[in-house]
């Protein structure tokens, strides 16, 4: 990496040999005497070690300036120039202990050493880049203490341009990102040739997405000093977010090249090689950039999408617990091995996941739509509609009615409760949480229709959304999570619009064939169901049926064979003749032209079947007391 043009006091140290040949002048050869001679030739000889070893310091030969710096402290020991430029040589080669134990010497010497003290304040924020938990751990406070050196050393010196570099590269760890951007200004007004202030001032930009005026520091930096990998790699970053990916790819190559072992470099290298869809070249760079920065959580991130959208989420989820190792408290990590582990109906690994992230922020909302979702399909899955356990519910309400109050206006979590109150069996008006605006307020809204078995409203729902979608990965998403709520109709209609989209086709007929597989192992559930209630072994037909409205919520056929094999249940209970009710209505909702004369007998045998249900819930209620 590329530093500050070393050191403010590089003039000073100039004037002073100039001091002193200028006192060894005034005084007349033969009256010197050889003693008194001998001492301003080594004074002049100290200083020139010392601007000596500046100079190596500016073309980045620390090594060598260490040397120098070394040979000027070993004919004074108490030299308070050579001590914080050994200091600074150390530094830059990142030797930070021997660096802050000079820093130190010379602050004993000289308290008020502006460039002591702004050296302290670089070997702080370097020492953040170390992969120790210790370190890390230990973050906010060592980003505090750098900010009150940088801010000492500024106080001695107001216009030392490396006090303001440091203090700025302080802001910039805090996100404080507007004052970073000052203190980079102030490093340039006072040495306008700082190309290093020039990269990071581009950096903070670049993070306010302010590209143009990014690009423009970047470009500047590059001038200054062709050398500067930071600039380098942030012009990259600059031409990535623009969509050049080839002047992207050439600027990171550049800076890959001056720093070798830089994780972000690696990184954009490797996000760069997935737009082009290269992505054997991009799991190689996100993989160097965890080898050298495994405490970050983007390249895990990166790799597990690449798997998944490659269909292999068992792969994508073992790096992405590769990644919770090393950041057991990631809540990105867990939230993406949740949303696979549901897509994988691994239904208990993934609610485990959202809790996590509703443990450390319980005013996460997606975390707490996809613990909705998935108690929903759990709750279809064991129960068709109904929870099992009670405390299960109440969990599950609790936790989303702590989101909710932190998140008053989310549209989404009001229908999610209204999905799970659904699910509890209460009776919920959708129409007076509002009429969806946006895509994800359609889905949870079709969602919350489902769970009401109102199939033709939550297909209308899922169609104007998928119609607004023409960008493939939109389409192949609205697939997934139809696939995954069990809406194969508009799955499948997804995945057909993405074979006709550009880079869509592949994907698409892999999820157009998880559609047809699912739909043949409901069908193959059905069937089995038919046969063991011929059988009368009706238990294990009620399972079945279960399984297959579950796999596919509406085939009709599943949902008169289940409402008639609960009515044959022995003895009855309240529980399954309920349910027959609610299968019987789930019946008449999928076929919306059933005769008149039909739809009335079947709403008369609903009636019996709730009378019957309250006289049999009576004697239930009897029998516990």
């Amino acid at each position: 990496m590329t530093v500050m043009k070393f050191r403010t006091s590089l003039a000073l140290s100039a004037l002073i040999l100039a001091s002193s040949l200028t006192m060894e002048a005034l005084v007349p050869a033969v009256a010197a005497k050889p003693a008194a001679r001998s001492k301003k030739v080594m004074k002049a000889k100290i200083e020139r070690d010392v601007m000596m070893a500046d100079e190596l310091m500016n073309k980045g030969k620390y090594a060598d300036a260490a040397d120098l710096y070394r040979q000027a402290m070993s004919r004074n020991t108490k030299n308070v120039y050579a001590i914080t430029g050994l200091g600074m040589a150390l530094g830059r080669q990142f030797k930070l202990d021997g660096a802050v134990e000079q820093f130190d010497k010379a602050l004993e010497l000289d308290p008020r050493n502006a460039l002591a003290h702004s050296g302290k304040a670089m070997c702080l924020v370097n020492r953040l880049q170390s992969s120790s938990m210790t370190i890390q751990k230990n973050r906010d406070s060592m980003l505090k203490q750098a900010e009150s050196e940088a801010r000492e050393a500024i106080s001695a010196d107001p216009t030392m341009s490396e006090a303001h570099y440091n203090l700025g590269m302080v802001l910039k760890e805090q996100g404080r990102l507007d004052e970073a951007a000052g203190e980079f200004r102030e490093a340039i007004k006072d040495d306008p040739q700082s190309s290093d202030a020039c990269a990071q001032l581009g950096m903070v930009k670049l993070s306010q997405t302010s590209l143009a005026e990014a690009g423009e520091n970047f470009k500047k930096a590059i001038s200054l000093n062709s050398g500067n990998s930071t600039a380098h790699y942030g012009l990259g970053q600059v031409n990535l977010q623009q969509g050049r990916i080839d002047d992207a790819i050439k600027e990171l190559n550049t800076a890959l090249y001056q720093f070798p072992n830089s994780a972000p470099v690696h990184q954009a290298l490797g996000e760069s090689y997935a737009a082009q869809g290269n992505t054997v070249a991009a799991i190689k760079e996100f993989q160097e950039s965890i080898r050298i920065k495994p405490e970050n959580a983007a390249p895990y991130l990166k790799i597990a999408d690449i798997r998944a959208n490659r269909g292999d989420l068992e792969l994508s989820i073992a790096e992405l617990r590769s990644g919770l190792e090393i950041l057991p408290d990631n809540a990105q990590l867990h939230m993406a091995v949740a949303d696979q582990s549901l897509q994988l109906e691994k239904l208990d690994a993934a609610l485990k996941e959202y809790q996590s992230v509703l443990n450390v922020n319980p005013a996460n909302a997606a975390a707490a739509k996809g613990l909705t979702r998935c108690y929903y399909l759990k709750a279809q899955k064991e129960a068709t509609g109904a929870f099992t356990l009670s405390n299960e519910y109440e969990q599950a309400d609790q936790q989303l009615q702590q989101a909710i109050r932190m998140n008053p206006n989310d549209m989404e979590l009001r229908l999610a409760e209204a999905k799970l109150r659904a699910l509890s069996g209460q009776t919920v008006d959708l129409a007076a949480i509002g009429s969806p605006r946006t895509d994800g307020e359609r889905i949870a809204y079709a969602e919350a229709l489902l769970a009401q078995n109102k199939f033709k409203e939550a297909s209308d729902q899922m169609t104007t959304v998928l119609s607004g979608a023409n960008d493939s990965k939109q389409v192949l998403a609205i697939g997934d999570l139809a696939l995954m709520i069990k809406d194969l109709n508009s799955a499948d209609a997804a995945y057909r619009k993405a074979t006709l989209l550009p880079g869509g086709a592949e994907r698409a007929k892999r999820g157009a064939g998880l559609v047809a597989k699912a739909r043949d192992t409901a069908r193959q559930d059905l069937t089995l169901a038919d046969d063991l209630a011929k059988r009368k072994q009706l238990p294990s037909a009620v399972d079945k049926y279960h399984a297959s409205i579950y796999g596919n919520p509406v085939v009709p056929e599943t949902r008169i064979g289940l409402a008639q094999t609960l009515e044959r249940m022995s003895p009855p209970t309240s529980r399954a003749l309920r349910e027959a009710i609610v299968q019987w209505r789930a019946y008449i909702s999928l076929e919306p032209n059933l005769p008149a004369k039909e739809l009335e007998k079947l709403n008369k045998r609903i009636q019996k079947l709730d009378e019957k249900a309250y006289k049999v819930e009576q004697k239930e209620k009897q029998r516990k007391t």
